[in-house]
């Protein structure tokens, strides 16, 4: 699946569970979805570069320098039918931001940091 969305409103914060996650909540034709989910805390509370890594490629991907800038942007999706979205990309330019496999590369490339 490949379409337009816009962002309706985001969520950064602490879920039920006590751990920090970002999404995206986005609009396309028919439907809505979210983008995020990811931890993006250590356990036990402690700093982790995860939140900053996770907020400023949404951020450069979309095109603003503020969270709250974030709603009524429109970006690109790409994800599986009746499935999760994979990645957003740009709604002009070719910037892309596909988390899972980003996120493996940034933890691998900073296991010292990261625990």
């Amino acid at each position: 699946m490949k379409g337009n969305a816009i962002i309706k409103r985001t969520s950064l914060g602490f879920e039920d569970h006590g751990l920090m996650t970002a999404y995206l909540h986005l609009e396309q034709p028919g439907a809505g979805q979210g983008f995020g989910g990811y931890r993006l805390d250590a356990p036990k509370d402690a700093p982790s570069p995860m939140a900053s890594f996770f907020i400023a490629r949404v951020l450069r991907t979309v095109g603003v320098d503020d969270w709250g800038d974030l709603v009524g942007k429109y970006v690109r999706v790409v994800g599986e039918d009746f499935g999760p979205i994979l990645g957003i990309g740009h709604i002009i330019e070719d910037k892309w931001f596909y988390p899972e496999k980003e996120i493996k590369e940034f933890l691998e490339s900073n296991k010292n940091v990261t625990g």
